[in-house]
């Protein structure tokens, strides 16, 4: 029996929860710095299986994928991006497997490392400037990589850590006009020095969220960059304008503090847990967490939210 849509569930007013950090997780088991984190779902799919299967025993009701990375332009990087296809399936497979038929797998589909050309931008200025991507060739990718997340059994793709709107929408077009999957896009944002909260490229939250639900996003939010109490304000933000669109927030376990050269993640699972219900109250549909937090925090958020 095919699950339900997850935006229809969240109209009956229910508060999901996704799962936690997964670069964090695989640092854990011995990823080492300049390795493809994408290839393991290859190479180690049982190491990359556990991950999910303990934010699904953590209580989550979705998943993401290992796929952070893979678009052909960052998979090209490590010389892997003749792999897209068979690196993105493998990972929506082995999330699909360990979310069961009760889960959903929403699946991570990250930045390109690209500057994206705008709309108002002559592309010939560009040419040859490995730097810049244009927006056919950033749907591109999107399109290739998001066709294989859906065959590996996602039911929904996860547009995440977006800086720019040019390329958030060219990943939205990608899914949406391609697949059947459902789109989620979150920006990432941080406080600036007026007080403000903006993308690296300077985009506010409400312009953020409004280019992507005009481009097509089902659900919208924000992940990464902040601690969850300061997500509270970005929502706040947020709700005041949109009033009725779904929304999820992955929040960091706190602002990372340097320790001997590591940069660790002080907010415990009871102190994530303490703030949900209030994330919860500002308007938010479905609360992960992000850089730094574990199965645990997942379990905690699990029961504030009950």
């Amino acid at each position: 029996m095919p699950r339900n849509k997850i935006k229809e569930v969240l109209k009956t007013g229910k508060v999901l929860v996704s799962d936690g950090a997964w670069g964090t997780f695989l640092q854990k088991k011995g990823l080492k710095a300049g390795e493809c984190p994408e290839l393991w779902c290859i190479e180690r799919p049982d190491d990359v299986k556990d991950i999910a299967s303990n934010y699904i025993k953590a209580g989550a009701d979705m998943v993401e994928t290992n796929s952070f990375g893979g678009t052909s332009y960052k998979l090209d990087y490590y010389g892997l991006a003749d792999k897209v296809a068979e690196i993105n399936e493998a990972a929506a497979r082995i999330s699909r497997e360990a979310a069961g038929d009760d889960n959903w797998v929403i699946a991570s589909i990250g930045p390109t490392g690209k500057m994206a050309i705008g709309e108002d931008e002559n592309e010939e200025d560009y040419d040859g400037d490995e730097l810049y991507a244009t927006r056919d060739c950033l749907y591109s990718a999107f399109k290739e990589q998001a066709a294989a997340l859906e065959k590996g059994g996602a039911d929904a793709a996860c547009i995440e850590t977006m800086s720019d709107l040019t390329e958030a929408v060219a990943a939205i077009k990608a899914v949406k006009e391609n697949t059947s999957l459902e789109v989620i896009c979150t920006f990432t944002f941080e406080k600036n020095n007026k007080g403000e909260y903006r993308t690296m490229m300077g985009l506010a939250p409400v312009n953020a969220i409004k280019g992507a639900i005009e481009a097509g996003a089902d659900i919208v939010g924000a992940n990464c960059g902040n601690g969850i109490e300061r997500m509270i304000e970005i929502i706040t933000e947020i709700r005041k304008i949109e009033k009725d669109v779904p929304i999820l927030v992955h929040a960091n376990a706190g602002l990372p503090q340097n320790v001997d050269g590591v940069d660790m993640f002080p907010e415990t699972p009871e102190d994530m847990a303490k703030i949900a219900p209030d994330l919860a109250k500002a308007g938010v549909n479905i609360i992960g967490g992000c850089c730094g937090t574990t199965p645990a925090h997942i379990a905690a958020i699990k029961e504030a939210v009950k």
